[in-house]
């Protein structure tokens, strides 16, 4: 059968995931290098942790209210022309705030940028589900994934350079580098307007039968871009999905926004070296993702690969707190970042498995939209914890708190589902 064609899989990885990884790499890179501005832009333009926090997060609020209507525009006018305006106008945000002077704009272009970005995560689960087999559904959805923890892999210590660089002009490091890093979304954004099939049967690098057979399992699985299927939101495991991503997004995002903060407070270290520092549980992120990802679509099972991962997550963060900057602290951050990616890249095989159809797109939305509340949420309250305690401690146990509810959660479903499919909407 052509859905165990490793052949297919390989295609479909590398033709359309691979280069989503480009999107949400740039996507998760102009959101979060704030996190490096902000060594230098704080003390300059007067913000406190608690406007800082605020600006972080209410970037989230853009991601919330253009979700749905992002996707709607995905099905209306394809894929190709879908993310070409995405990229062009989020790069165009992300360029803004390198301009900004006062909280109010920062706040402004952070929920233009959160807009702009708001439907990619939900819209690039339903393209490629379009196209994704059953039996490589965890690794398909893991492969653009790879793109959040990879941008901090590689934008952290890029970031923290081009701060410690000294840019012609008035304008301060932290501007340039906003600059330089939004620059290139725009030119990914005129390329995705000629690369991306809309549907298999425009994949001129699909045989003819591998572009019926997909069309047909498109077929099956109800996909139909015409209308949506409102009545899976009565579904509970719709809201307990929504509510573990809200989860595993507020541990990533909790940790994203401040850890080079935290860092420079234990270490005392150079841009440069908390780039380098910041990487390292990023690195772990992208390991984890891919490697549980894999084992997940191997053996089936996809509870556990999501539960104990973010258990072991919460535990490795406490202890990097308690162990403090030595070589025992950054090894635990090390594997907390591992598991925060194990746990994040077999996620969406669970819900995308068990809806289908013209449930898809709302249920997707529906998570995404819960769980992005996460980031909304948490850089807000960290930045609220820290301003009234001065430590770091209470930030990290509740972080950890957020992800081991995360991992109740996962068990209880287990439990409430058993190895019964649910029924699908659709």
């Amino acid at each position: 059968m052509l859905e165990q064609s490793a052949s297919l899989a390989a295609k479909l990885r590398w033709r359309l995931a691979f280069p989503t990884i480009l999107f949400m790499l740039f996507s998760s890179l102009d959101r979060v290098n704030i996190s490096f501005a902000a060594l230098q832009m704080n003390r300059e333009l007067g913000f406190t942790p608690s406007q800082y926090g605020f600006g972080a997060g209410v970037l989230f609020a853009g991601f919330l209210l253009a979700q749905y209507p992002s996707v709607l525009l995905l099905q209306r006018i394809g894929m190709h022309r879908w993310i070409a305006c995405c990229a062009l106008l989020w790069g165009g945000a992300a360029c803004a705030t390198a301009l900004i002077h006062t909280p109010a704009q920062f706040y402004v272009l952070r929920v233009l940028l959160g807009a702009a970005e708001g439907g990619l995560a939900p819209g690039i689960v339903i393209y490629l589900s379009q196209f994704a087999t059953d039996r490589a559904r965890a690794s398909t959805f893991a492969v653009p994934m790879l793109a959040i923890p990879l941008s901090l892999v590689l934008g952290s210590p890029l970031s923290g350079w081009l701060m410690g660089l000294t840019f012609p002009g008035a304008l301060p490091a932290w501007r340039w580098m906003l600059i330089a890093e939004a620059l290139p979304t725009m030119l990914l954004g005129v390329m995705a307007w000629f690369y991306f099939p809309d549907r298999p049967d425009q994949a001129s690098w699909l045989s003819a039968d591998e572009q019926s057979w997909l069309q047909a399992h498109a077929a099956q699985r109800g996909h139909d871009r015409r209308r949506n299927d409102w009545r899976v939101l009565q579904q509970p495991l719709v809201w307990a999905s929504a509510l573990l991503w809200f989860c595993l997004l507020s541990g990533s995002y909790g940790v994203m926004f401040w850890l080079p903060q935290m860092i420079k407070r234990l270490a005392g270290l150079s841009p440069f070296q908390i780039g380098l520092v910041t990487a390292l549980p990023w690195f772990g992120a992208m390991l984890g993702m891919y490697y549980n990802s894999a084992h997940s679509d191997r053996s089936g099972e996809r509870y556990w690969h999501i539960g104990a991962p973010a258990a072991l997550a919460a535990m490795a963060l406490l202890m990097a707190w308690a162990a403090g900057a030595g070589a025992l602290g950054l090894a635990a951050l090390f594997v907390a970042g591992l598991g925060l990616g194990a746990a994040q890249g077999a996620f969406w095989a669970l819900p995308t498995t068990l809806l289908t159809g013209n449930s898809l797109a709302v249920g997707a939305v529906a998570i995404n939209i819960v769980g992005t509340a996460g980031g909304l949420v948490m850089p807000h309250l960290i930045g609220f914890a820290l301003e009234r305690s001065g430590d770091f401690a209470g930030p990290t146990l509740l972080i950890a708190a957020v992800l081991l509810l995360g991992a109740a959660l996962v068990a209880t479903v287990r439990l409430a589902l058993g190895r019964t499919p649910v029924a699908r909407a659709g």
